[in-house]
């Protein structure tokens, strides 16, 4: 059962992602976009981040970005944080909540790219622009064995993008990838699509439809950078998927580990009874939400341990 504060703040934000459909849909009496997208960057604004984090402006090889940098730093690892907002939504200035909490957690650096959003920058943009912010943090001299991806809805889809992308051009992969409740599947053919209706709180199958189609302009949803189920995913380092049990994308995330593990890549699955789209933005209000955290950092510290192993070597 959601406390009071949850489900109010799950309310705020439905309110707001609601004018985006009227939007998306080309009616001319709906909100600007500007305004929406504002709208939602200031409500995430409002989960405060740690007190004792640093917070910069960055440029990330001339993607925009942020870079929060804990008080105390325990590693000289990083991270890269890849938000979501189905490729329409959301800015580093909204995520330094979840950001500066792995800061803290981990002791280590993390770097949130601003990437260019559709519908004025549809697929690839998106992926282009946070696969160009993963190889400026290669040129920066950063070992690839250093930096972990996490993301959360399409920036779950990105973290394992980000890799399929760095392994096809011969680049380093990172240590591994944390994918917190991954948008996997944009054909939406998962049987949750349709069971969790009614328990999902933040999204449906029609209007992840609409996102989809406004993000992928005429590529069909099953490319394999804009659908990881559908990418060649050989090699790649350790993943951990966490997903909500009342999400529509439950089915899709569940696939994707499965897919993972069908290719030898080593998976950690957690799927949560009773939680929603992406609840970890709620950690300081929602228990769940701050030992799925606690979790990921857990497995974040495990492989950077497992790759400086290998560096020794």
């Amino acid at each position: 059962m959601l406390n009071q504060n949850t489900l109010a703040a799950l309310q705020e934000t439905n309110h707001i992602l609601s004018k985006l459909g009227p939007i998306l849909s080309g009616d001319p009496t709906a909100a600007d976009i500007s305004e929406v997208r504002a709208a939602y960057n200031n409500l995430q604004a409002k989960q405060p981040h740690p007190s004792d984090v640093t917070i910069n402006d960055v440029n990330m090889g001339g993607v925009p970005g942020t870079l929060i940098t804990p008080a105390q730093l325990k590693t000289d690892a990083v991270l890269m944080y890849i938000h979501g907002g189905a490729y329409i939504m959301g800015a580093s200035a909204g995520y330094l909540g979840i950001g500066g909490n792995y800061a803290k957690m981990v002791g280590a650096r993390v770097y949130l790219p601003d990437y260019r959003l559709a519908p004025e920058y549809p697929f690839p943009t998106p992926v282009n622009d946070v696969i160009r912010a993963y190889e400026w943090l290669l040129e920066q001299g950063i070992d690839a064995k250093k930096i972990v991806l996490i993301g959360e809805s399409a920036g779950g889809a990105m973290v394992i993008n980000v890799m399929v992308a760095a392994r096809n051009k011969g680049w380093g992969l990172p240590a591994g990838g944390v994918a917190i409740s991954p948008w996997a599947n944009l054909e939406h053919s998962g049987v949750s699509m349709y069971n969790r209706v009614g328990y999902d709180p933040l999204c449906t199958r029609d209007a992840l439809n609409l996102l989809a189609k406004t993000f992928l302009d005429d590529t069909l949803p099953n490319h394999p950078l804009a659908s990881p189920v559908f990418a060649d995913v050989t090699d790649l380092p350790p993943i951990m998927i966490q997903i909500g049990e009342n999400e529509v994308m439950l089915s899709d995330a569940m696939r994707l580990a499965t897919h993972l593990g069908e290719n030898r890549v080593r998976v950690t699955l957690e799927v949560w009874p009773g939680m929603f789209h992406a609840w970890h933005f709620y950690a300081t209000i929602l228990p769940e939400a701050m030992q799925a955290m606690e979790n990921s950092a857990q497995f974040i510290e495990q492989v950077l341990q497992e790759a400086a192993k290998s560096l020794r070597i």
